[in-house]
């Protein structure tokens, strides 16, 4: 056996605020690694959009998801300061704090351990066009030439 340790990074295309589903592109990553057990790491690199796994079979939760964070954190609170990016940005900013930039998601015999309704999803905030990066990062085991 010898140690995989391999990144990836991936491009995602935002068209407005919502849940985009990402497990394809993870998973395939993770297959092509070829680890046989390990810890898949994603991480997006923005403050203004987050990941999430969430259910992935019925949309009408991925609706009632995003109704409710819009509704917890709603846009042009008089609180807010950060306002010269508009009025979806402090916004945005709070609800990655309340969600997740990294996840951690067990990996066996190449595949994602994952449930079977849990889907990976990059959570878009800002109103508008984003091209967010996400970072995979896959290590651990992995069948080797001896």
């Amino acid at each position: 056996m010898s140690g995989i340790h391999k990144n990836f990074m991936i491009d995602v295309h935002t068209d407005n605020q919502g849940l985009t589903e990402i497990t394809h592109i993870v998973r395939d990553r993770v297959r092509s690694t070829n680890a046989l057990a390990g810890l898949c790491t994603v991480f997006i690199c923005h403050t203004s959009a987050s990941l999430v796994i969430q259910e992935n079979a019925d949309t009408s939760a991925r609706r009632d998801l995003e109704n409710w964070i819009c509704k917890l954190v709603p846009e042009s609170d008089p609180l807010y300061t950060h306002t010269l990016e508009g009025p979806d940005d402090m916004p945005a900013h709070i609800k990655t704090m309340l969600t997740a930039t990294s996840l951690g998601i067990p990996v066996k015999d190449g595949d994602l351990l994952l449930g079977i309704w849990q889907g990976i999803f990059l959570f878009e905030h800002r109103h508008g066009q984003h091209n967010r990066k996400i970072i995979v990062h896959v290590s651990g085991s992995a069948a080797g030439s001896e």
